[in-house]
């Protein structure tokens, strides 16, 4: 089988819990693109948060929060801000609920509560310097949401509309963090619509994850890979399992695929 693209989390994929990466993830996503495969990072991070990284690896390509931006070298593909309204009720119920949150545009981050300690924790697990108190009259630019300080029954207090549902960030430090994930805006359509764009069947594309963020996104290639660290109900989605993050995952799955030595 030839492969022409990649896919590839970040949070817990590429990076280890210290915020580093494995020698050997960086040499095969070089020899992935030395065989003239296009790899897109494809994180629940906002774009803007993750340009020194894409940098390192020498990526121009990716998906951001969650499915809602996409990029394709200097191209936007994908461009999918939340309803206004909606995000207004989910400020109410995060008020209402003792919650933090994170609400994130193209270019900021804005945040309920900047001097709260679980924002700073939160903002510290992801290494986020782009950051603002927010303020509604941002609700209209919104791509995505992350609220914190849930207890087990409170993601069910935000998915009031059925086309919204929860999913718990698979991070250490952020345990009791959910982002709001929509069912028609997420990786999985994401990476939809950026195969039509390069036109590349979805048997070509490889995926990598850990999180439940990233389950339509193992369904949406023809080869899906869970790291042997992500969340136990991920498994299901997943065609393949591969090592850890911190045990060259992504490495051994190329391999087993034959596309690194």
């Amino acid at each position: 089988m030839t492969y022409k693209a990649l896919f590839l989390d970040i949070d817990g994929t590429i990076l280890k819990p210290d915020h580093t990466y494995t020698a050997s993830t960086k040499d095969a996503i070089k020899q992935a693109k030395e065989q003239g495969i296009e790899v897109f990072l494809a994180t629940g991070r906002p774009i803007h948060e993750i340009s020194m990284l894409a940098e390192e690896l020498t990526i121009d390509s990716g998906i951001g929060y969650n499915g809602a931006y996409a990029i394709y070298q200097n191209e936007t593909v994908v461009d999918e801000p939340i309803d206004a309204a909606i995000i207004e009720r989910f400020v109410k119920i995060a008020m209402e609920n003792n919650h933090e949150f994170v609400m994130y545009t193209n270019g900021k981050n804005y945040f309920s509560n900047l001097d709260s300690p679980i924002v700073s924790k939160f903002s510290d697990a992801f290494q986020m310097k782009h950051n603002e108190a927010y303020s509604e009259a941002v609700n209209h630019q919104i791509l995505g949401v992350t609220v914190m300080n849930l207890e087990p029954s409170h993601p069910a207090l935000y998915e009031f509309n059925p086309a919204f549902h929860l999913s718990q960030v698979n991070v250490e430090g952020a345990e009791h963090s959910y982002d709001i994930i929509r069912d028609s805006v997420n990786k999985g359509e994401a990476i939809t619509e950026l195969l039509k764009r390069i036109n590349v069947a979805k048997e070509e594309a490889i995926a990598f994850g850990d999180g439940m963020n990233d389950k339509e996104m193992l369904r949406a290639v023809g080869e899906g890979f869970a790291m042997a660290n992500a969340h136990p109900d991920l498994f299901q989605y997943a065609k393949r399992r591969t090592t850890s993050v911190t045990d060259s995952g992504i490495y051994n799955g190329l391999k087993e695929l034959g596309i690194v030595k």
